[in-house]
């Protein structure tokens, strides 16, 4: 057996008892030690806490300055042992981190002279010899025990990685990317986390000489608590609960001929696929970021080609294995909306009678019930900036690279329209807007004689005012519960966007309620 595949025998099985789990790997010199550390910090998050524990000359050191080289993205990085200093920060791009070292440290009461509680806001601390501090440790936190394996040979390291706590099912699911990554022979790949988008997925680049790959990690998302006869807001607004969604998508949109990344290797249970790589040309482009016109034109005939066919509402995954694609439905339609009145309102320190809730409601229903007959194909649902590439050295429609499509529905084609022409992160003029919407409405009517503009239209304004009422209680979600106040920067764009959609006539009575309701962000 060799050293590769005992490490690949090791990660696999993760040893779980109560409040922790734990992993082994054998390291037979310090280039592994430095795979190890990529590992781990890959897995952390902002205000993590990780201990190296283990023998003296068992490369601690060497581990933690691999770490802190990796986040910084700069292999040349001067990381000296905190030895003496006992303490060294550096302000890494994702956030700071603390390296500590207590060897020198007699007492644990010494550690309150070493400024612990005037750390950087959302540091990772890394420590070195945190026996000199037992007692003293948060209950959730990530180890790594390192130790000499002289019966084995003098440079092979012996590794064990615990998570206790809240760390415990996360130090579980580091164990099974190494593995997926080395059953898919990426082992020796260079690792960069790329980032993220506003789910709770994690996209890494894997570079193996010349050639790159893109690692998708998507955990089974976890049910919420009941909201609405007793089902979650996920199983409601039909948001994806794992992978096979999207690869059962992916390999579809392929077979209509477009760019979506093709799944080269997948474990479906835990949620990771290694996908082709398309690189890195966005839509947009320049600072502030501004549309470019050829790109975008080719997304809108994208479209069009996509709702001028006969789409399956079941997609193949594997033999015997089908994914029905759900609808959008007039509950996923209403509890999305009522993101404003749940997240945005109490922002705004708007507090809603239960009168005037089920008045918004009810005057959704009419406008959606409208736009739900007026077709169906699929709904990527997030057909924007963010999910889209340019791939130059491609033809035609296939030089559109689409990402993101887990969450796709069968609805009304007006939606994906909507959600690039009114996207949500880079300013669209009206002009613009009609301009590109005037293209898909002649493409659509020349290909279909039968095709009705007007009532196109109220479906567009429809869905549109529904997709910017739902992202304004998003992104006011994701300051207050996420911690993501970035996302809040976009909320005047998208308060534009809606304004827009509201002042159609099919929206009046919408329009009326939300003058009432909802205080202008121009205002506040």
């Amino acid at each position: 057996m060799g050293w590769e595949h005992m490490q690949q025998h090791a990660m696999a099985m993760p040893l779980t008892t109560s409040g922790e789990t734990s992993f082994s790997a054998i390291l037979p010199d310090e280039e592994s030690t430095g795979r190890l550390a990529v590992d781990v910090a890959c897995a952390l998050e902002p205000g993590d806490f990780v201990t190296l524990s283990g023998d003296l000359g068992a490369g601690k050191t060497a581990f933690a300055r691999a770490l802190i080289r990796y986040l910084a993205a700069d292999e040349a990085l001067e990381v000296p042992s905190p030895s003496f200093t006992l303490m060294q920060t550096y302000e890494l791009p994702r956030f700071p981190l603390v390296h500590v070292d207590l060897y020198r440290i007699a007492d644990a009461s010494e550690l309150a002279e070493l400024g612990f509680e005037d750390l950087p806001e959302g540091a990772v601390v890394l420590m070195e010899w945190p026996d000199r501090a037992a007692g003293l440790l948060p209950p959730d936190r990530l180890d790594v025990a390192l130790t000499l394996a002289p019966k084995l040979k003098l440079e092979i390291r012996q590794a064990r990685v615990t998570g206790y706590g809240s760390f415990a099912p996360r130090a579980e699911r580091l164990s099974g990317v190494r593995a997926f990554i080395s059953e898919a022979r990426m082992s020796s790949a260079t690792r960069r986390r790329l980032q993220g988008d506003a789910s709770t997925r994690i996209f890494e680049r894997l570079t193996a000489g010349e050639k790159s790959f893109i690692l998708m990690n998507a955990p089974t998302r976890p049910d919420g608590p009941p909201v609405r006869d007793g089902k979650p807001h996920s199983a409601i607004a039909h948001l994806a609960e794992s992978v096979l969604p999207y690869v059962a998508i992916a390999r579809a949109l392929r077979e209509q001929n477009l760019s979506a990344p093709e799944i080269l290797y997948a474990d479906l249970q835990q949620g990771l696929l290694l996908t082709e790589d398309l690189g890195n040309d966005r839509m947009i482009a320049g600072e502030p970021p501004q549309w470019i016109a050829e790109r975008h034109e080719t997304a809108v005939d994208t479209l069009v080609h996509l709702h001028t066919r006969q789409l399956p509402d079941r997609l193949p995954v594997a033999p015997h294995v089908e994914y029905p694609i759900p609808d959008y439905d007039i509950d996923a339609f209403l509890i999305e909306a009522e993101l404003l009145l749940d997240w945005y309102l109490p922002r705004l320190g708007v507090s809603l009678s239960a009168e005037a809730r089920s008045e918004f409601q009810a005057l959704w229903r009419e406008p959606l019930g409208a736009a739900m007959q007026s077709g169906r194909t699929w709904v990527l649902r997030d057909y924007h900036s963010p999910n889209l590439l340019w791939l130059p050295q491609r033809k035609e429609l296939q030089r559109v690279g689409i990402l993101d499509f887990q969450d796709a529905l069968i609805g009304p084609p007006a939606y994906d329209v909507a959600s690039l022409l009114q996207d949500a992160r880079v300013d669209v003029s009206e002009e613009t807007e009609l301009a590109l919407l005037g293209r898909y409405v002649r493409a659509r009517r020349e290909g279909d004689p039968a095709f009705d503009p007007a009532a196109f239209i109220k479906s567009y304004v429809t869905v549109a005012a529904q997709r910017a009422s739902k992202i304004l209680g998003i992104f006011a979600r994701l300051d207050a519960r996420d911690g993501k106040p970035q996302y809040l920067r976009h909320m005047p764009r998208v308060w534009t966007y809606l304004q827009r959609s509201l002042a159609h006539p099919v929206l009046g009575p919408l329009n009326s309620w939300y003058a009432d309701h909802v205080p202008s962000l121009t205002t506040l």
